[in-house]
């Protein structure tokens, strides 16, 4: 089955996060990935988590479907190989601070100039522009500018994150959407390559959803709410009877009215100025407390049973374990694996999202590193002397 991608050549100068998961979305459906890593150690997220072998298995589901080419773009020699890589590409991926590709002659106004089909992506913490350009940006820091950060925790308590580097992903994601976008324009309204500048507080700001217009009209400063989401009622984390809390989202009109008949609580669901969300809003802690009284005497299973009858949407909080050997996930092939360079069966996220015609491919491991600098270099016209050569000064890896 042919990948929709197929065909796209992408080079991937990012390193831990955001560029390379925009790439690695682009690889899943078929485009081809040159990842150019440091010679030495190579892309730091080899060497990020729990590692196997000495490689992070983190590293073998962010760079499957990628090839690694050991290149030093800090000198002049890598920077003319880059280039001339570049002018082969129809995508360029990178997610160095503003400024870093520009010292390194690789930056958008070249770049273009020789090769004016290139889409360039560009991911940092701050876009390319404003008076913060210049600053480091990691994940943290975007959510934090993007509102995100404020608001996560319970109320009085210390801000926390969410165990995962969201600024990082959800730039990602942008920057694939920003990509394909480009590819559009170009191949099918007659245009030409451009430039897509994606920071991470954005990328998070835009989903922030009512926070700024809320307070642009009423002055309203969202505060955090531990597990409720404000101003939707009810819907929070319920203790229960064994020690494990439960997710219930009632506060759909008529899923709210079959909630409160089943706890029990008729008074609650006939009363008129419960019927919509805005009256629920305003007594939200009067219902959450009528359903943690219900909640907290069953056990865990024996309360899903019983919201499932019911028709009310509620769920366990759910583990690495738990996701591993769920009868949903099996089925729905949410999880595959994939057996890295050394062997190891290693279970990871399948492609998404699941497209009927073109659903995407795993087509190779991640490789080791500088796995395919040789194979690479020779299609693009660089001879075995002059590889050789390279290699030698220390250029290639």
């Amino acid at each position: 089955m042919r990948q929709i991608l197929a065909g796209i050549k992408v080079l991937e100068l990012g390193q831990l996060i955001a560029g390379p998961f925009a790439a690695k979305t682009l690889a899943d459906f078929g485009a081809e990935i040159i990842k150019i890593e440091a010679p030495g150690e190579g892309d730091p997220l080899r060497k990020w988590r729990m590692l196997y072998e000495g490689t992070s298995v983190w590293w073998q589901a962010q760079s499957r479907n990628k090839e690694s080419v050991c290149l030093d773009l800090r000198v002049p020699e890598g920077q003319a190989i880059a280039r001339s890589l570049a002018l082969e590409a129809d995508v360029l991926v990178e997610n160095f601070r503003p400024g870093t590709l520009e010292k390194w002659g690789l930056g958008w106004e070249e770049l273009h100039r020789l090769n004016p089909r290139l889409i360039m992506l560009r991911i940092s913490g701050y876009g390319q522009d404003g008076p913060r350009r210049d600053e480091p940006g990691f994940a943290a820091i975007g959510e934090a500018m993007a509102g995100l950060r404020y608001i996560t925790g319970e109320p009085g308590g210390v801000p926390v994150r969410a165990g995962i580097s969201l600024g990082d992903t959800i730039a990602g994601l942008h920057g694939a959407m920003g990509v394909l976008l480009a590819l559009y324009e170009r191949d099918a309204r007659g245009g030409e390559g451009q430039m897509i500048d994606v920071a991470l507080y954005e990328s998070v700001f835009n989903l922030t959803e009512s926070l700024l217009p809320e307070y642009s009209v009423f002055g309203a400063v969202r505060q955090p709410a531990g597990g409720a989401l404000p101003g939707i009622a009810p819907s929070n984390a319920y203790p229960c009877a064994d020690g494990q809390y439960i997710l219930i989202a009632g506060n759909g009109d008529s899923i709210f009215k079959r909630l409160m008949g089943l706890i029990g609580r008729a008074d609650l669901a006939d009363d008129p100025a419960l019927a919509r969300n805005d009256g629920r809003a305003k007594r939200a802690a009067e219902i959450d407390a009528a359903i943690a009284k219900w909640t907290r005497h069953l056990k865990l299973e024996a309360l899903l049973k019983r919201l499932l009858s019911a028709e009310v949407p509620a769920g366990r909080i759910y583990t690495a374990q738990d996701i591993a050997s769920d009868a949903h996930y099996a089925a729905r092939g949410a999880i595959t694996t994939i057996k890295s360079a050394d062997g190891l069966s290693v279970a990871m996220p399948a492609i998404f999202p699941k497209l009927s015609r073109n659903p995407g491919a795993i087509r190779q491991r991640a490789p080791t590193l500088g796995e395919h600098t040789d194979t690479v270099l020779l299609a693009a016209g660089i001879t075995q002397a002059q590889i050789t050569s390279l290699r030698l000064a220390g250029v290639i890896a």
